[in-house]
């Protein structure tokens, strides 16, 4: 079978006169079926031989292939010419039982072909025995001329009689009698079957019916088998439903957006081969980004395709984009069309395919594009009626069908096959439910051992797959400039899982447009932001943006513009080759392989003189030693991790500084508790920061000693006036800080969590008006303090039901202020939006309201239609407002965590104005 289809494929090719049009057609059948359907297409295609008559070879025939070819039907045609009286050859009635369908051409010479008659009388015998599909077509012949045999019909039959009566030879003469029988007998049943009269009729309006007929009948999607797809059961859910939503009056688009290889083709074209037939013209135009830029004449091959797959066939020559345009938008105006426009990655391919004028109603278009920002850009939304927009994201598979589909092609199984369960879980986890890198690792292992598969993984570590590589680095290629180009690169060395605040501040510091850039990034899917706004990338993302870096010097790593390899940073640094073309550098200690290192490396400063352009540099776990004046001057972000120093170096070149990270380290304080001025100034000398470097922090915006345990006392923050972000989680030895942080007007975060030995608040907190976020996780704060004269002009606080609408004295107040909650009532800032009071040692209570500021009310007490205007939805059937799970708190007691509603004074108002934001927290109420 497979050399008959290779034969028939080559003389179709050829495209010379033939007898029968065998067309292989996929019916979506599984990978292991072992066989195609066949269409059938028998006509009489003779040579044009003396007293032949017409021939439908150059005109309707040719036509009807072409139309089953542009259908993805594959079309065979045989040109061997078998003389009259010889029998089928075997190849060809093997073809054709094995058919699902047959399309009969019945012309008025039709009959002249005993090889036709033949083929027919067989294909008739397949109807009766295996529900063959029969259909035929009455080309300039009327059916009653066929069932009778008149006109031309009555002629020929005549002719091969007179060549039976001619023949001596008894039982060839007997043979031609027999043969007689059955094709009168086959022409009358196929007179009687329903078909298409060709007659009075456009040849090419009969052709596309007929296109249209065998892919209704035979439910045939397209021409090779539907794509393997695992896992993605819900985008298959939502595109077929977006599919069959005809609630639109106007034109409906969906953009598959994902990350090259991630799947968008597959789900495009598995939705096109299931639905196209449901509309009156569709194409899928593939590769477009590809084809579009290879070829000088790229976008006319295009739209020439894209024309021709949705009109009529009807040949036309176009030379100027703009003319085919005009012709397709008057082709989509009058049909219900589908169209899938595959990896689209300008405006220009868009514009040149779609046009600016409306689609007919019921169309539907699909984009899989890695830019999110362009369908939207494109003209068609530029128009007074613009299309219904829909965008769906793809993203990794699960870790259950990454290995699906990974063991699907390396062990044509769902599962690994023995002994490679281990090698298998770690490919599987490199690839993070990519399904390209699962593919192409897959095929690539097939029938290989283990070791083999061991040295495989050894060099993914070092260089990744190229074809994997320059599919996800057509993202990066495309990206418009060379500030988004090194914001990409900054990103995936050094800043994946950093809080994008942060980030960005950093970055922007570094000279880079972090906005737009970091929009450019998410619209192209090279970034995204996680729910806990840390900036995270995909794995085999990451490793195409270091890889890029990787090769600006592949053997002398002291030449690229970025080190994060903490083996290569380690070599660098010990023997000082580090240079100005060096723009960020990371090296923690304990990444090192070699454990001995650990305690013999002290890096000397002078290995950093050199590098005169570092702005970003992370040295974790390293001991130093030398003059800090050898540090670079041009430092935008310095991370210090797990440093012995107890004060900041006051020779450390910080001037252009912007963030410091000194966490986990032994730093005791940056400055005098003391907050009185006049003292401190007498005394600061003493100080970790004095004299004349006081304002060498001057530009420093983020500020994090997280897990300093040492440090006892927070001041000198008028030497920070730049500052932005106070993060001192977990320093659990903090006591005190200091008064001057008022000095700090820029602060917009402060992070206290777990600091569980401090025991106030500054009574300047108040004064702040840019602080909008105080996290309090874990923190115990007494009453001690607190008395009747810090309160200078307090807040007035409405407890629960006993003081609401009513106003006390402050020893009123602080009587009715439950333990544990006194410094509320004065210290809070009052430009406050975000306040978490997570994990206490003393218990909140469960309503409260700062007048005029804040009000905590568990959901159950705020009204439902306060909660609706708040964005709540599907309130009832979250048991009465509360929602509740279950956890182990501290690894034994089970605690219910309840919703409490977080919103600002005149909600309702600050809704409409979008000025308002609902923060939720969780009360802890441990089961007794």
């Amino acid at each position: 079978m497979k050399n008959m289809k290779k034969d028939l494929a080559a003389s179709a090719d050829s495209f010379h006169d033939g007898s029968i049009i065998a067309a292989s057609v996929v019916a979506g059948v599984a990978p292991s079926a072992s066989a195609a359907s066949f269409l059938a297409v028998p006509t009489n295609l003779t040579r044009g031989r003396a007293g032949r008559g017409l021939d439908t070879r150059n005109g309707f025939t040719a036509y009807l292939h072409k139309a089953l070819m542009d259908a993805n039907i594959t079309t065979f045609l045989d040109d061997e010419e078998i003389e009259t009286g010889e029998d089928l050859k075997p190849e060809l009635e093997s073809a054709i039982k094995a058919s699902r369908a047959s399309v009969i051409v019945l012309s008025k010479n039709y009959a002249t072909s005993t090889w036709c008659l033949d083929e027919l009388v067989l294909i008739l015998k397949q109807r009766m025995t295996s529900n063959h599909i029969v259909i035929p077509i009455f080309y300039h012949v009327e059916p009653t001329h066929v069932k009778k045999q008149q006109s031309s019909f009555e002629d020929v039959m005549a002719k091969h009689k007179q060549m039976m009566e001619a023949e001596t030879n008894e039982n060839k003469r007997s043979k031609w009698a027999q043969k007689i029988k059955w094709w009168n007998n086959a022409l009358i049943e196929v007179a009687d079957l329903k078909g298409k009269v060709v007659n009075g009729r456009l040849e090419t309006e009969v052709i596309e019916e007929i296109v249209k007929d065998i892919y209704h009948r035979l439910h045939v999607p397209i021409r090779s088998p539907l794509p393997l797809l695992i896992g993605v059961d819900y985008s298959i859910t939502f595109v077929t439903s977006w599919l069959k939503d005809v609630s639109s009056h106007t034109t409906d688009i969906l953009t598959i957006l994902g990350m090259g290889g991630i799947g968008k083709t597959s789900l495009a074209q598995y939705v096109y081969g299931l639905h196209r037939c449901e509309f009156e013209a569709s194409s899928f135009i593939g590769n477009i980004s590809r084809r579009y830029e290879q070829n000088f004449s790229g976008l006319l091959e295009l739209q020439k395709q894209l024309y021709d797959d949705i009109s009529k066939p009807i040949p036309i020559q176009v030379h100027d984009a703009s003319i085919y345009t005009l012709k397709i938008e008057n082709v989509v105006a009058r049909k219900k069309a589908f169209l899938v426009l595959d990896d689209i990655d300008s405006i220009d391919q868009l514009d040149a395919l779609l046009g600016s004028k409306c689609f007919h109603p019921g169309s539907k278009i699909i984009v899989t594009t890695k830019d999110a920002w362009l369908t939207e850009s494109c003209v068609q939304f530029k128009t007074n009626v613009k299309p219904n927009h829909v965008k769906h994201l793809l993203q990794g598979l699960r870790e259950k069908h990454s290995q699906e589909l990974f063991c699907f092609h390396s062990f044509m199984s769902k599962d690994p096959k023995e002994g490679y369960e281990e090698v298998s879980e770690k490919l599987v986890k490199y690839c993070e439910g990519h399904p390209l890198a699962l593919e192409v690792l897959g095929k690539s292992l097939y029938n290989r051992d283990v070791a083999y598969w061991e040295e495989c993984i050894e060099g993914l570590e070092k260089e990744p797959i190229s074809r994997i590589n320059s599919v996800l680095r057509m993202s990066y290629d495309a990206l418009p400039s060379k500030n988004d180009k090194d914001l990409f690169k900054h990103i995936s060395c050094f800043f994946v899982g950093i809080d994008i605040d942060i980030a960005q501040t950093i970055l922007k510091a570094c000279g880079i447009n972090t906005k737009s850039g970091i929009t450019n990034l998410k619209d192209r899917c090279l970034l995204s932001v996680g729910w806990n706004n840390k900036l995270s990338m995909h794995g085999l993302i990451q490793k195409m943006g270091r890889f890029i870096v990787h090769q600006e010097s592949p053997d002398k790593p002291w030449k690229r513009s970025r080190l994060w390899c903490h083996e290569e940073s380690f070599k660098v640094l010990k023997q000082k080759k580090g240079k100005g073309n060096l723009l960020g550098l990371a090296f923690d200690m304990r990444m090192l392989e070699k454990e001995k290192l650990h305690a013999s490396f002290e890096m000397k400063t002078d290995a950093l003189c050199n590098m005169d352009n570092l702005m970003l540099l992370q040295l974790n776990y390293v001991q130093i030693n030398g003059s800090y004046e050898n540090f670079p001057e041009e430092l935008r972000w310095l991370c210090m991790h797990g440093s012995p120093l107890k004060s900041i170096p006051s020779d450390l070149r910080m001037v252009n500084l912007v963030a410091l990270d000194m966490s986990y380290g032994n730093i005791e304080s940056l400055g005098m508790c003391d907050s009185n001025q006049q003292q401190l100034k007498s005394r600061q000398n003493s100080s970790g920061l004095c004299g004349k470097e006081k304002m060498l922090l001057g530009s420093l915006k983020i500020l994090n000693l997280s897990f300093c345990k040492q440090l006892r006392c927070l001041s000198g923050f008028e030497e920070l006036p730049a500052l932005e972000r106070l993060i001192l989680k977990n320093c659990i030895g903090l006591l005190e800080v200091c008064e001057s942080i008022e000095q700090c007007v820029e602060l917009v975060l402060i992070d206290l969590s777990y600091c569980n030995r401090l025991e106030k608040l500054p009574r300047t907190l108040r004064f702040l008006k840019k602080v909008k976020t105080l996290l309090l996780d874990g923190c115990n704060f007494g009453e001690a303090q607190v008395n009747i004269g810090d309160l200078d002009s307090p807040q007035i606080l409405k407890a629960n039901k006993s003081f609401i609408n009513t106003k006390f004295s402050p020893l009123a107040v602080m009587e009715s202020i439950p333990r544990g909650l006194k410094f509320f009532a004065i210290f809070l800032p009052s430009s406050l939006v975000r306040l978490s009071l997570a994990n206490w040692c003393t218990s909140a209570p469960s309503s409260f309201e700062f007048e005029g500021m804040v009000k905590i009310q568990p959901m159950a007490d705020v009204e439902k239609k306060l909660l609706c205007r708040l964005g709540w939805t599907k309130i009832d059937s979250h048991n009465e407002r509360h929602v509740g799970t279950k956890f182990m708190d501290r690894g034994r007691e089970e605690s219910e965590i309840q919703h409490n509603l977080w919103r600002k004074k005149d909600a309702e108002l600050d809704y409409a104005l979008q000025q308002w934001e609902i923060n939720i927290i969780y009360r802890c109420i441990i089961s007794q």
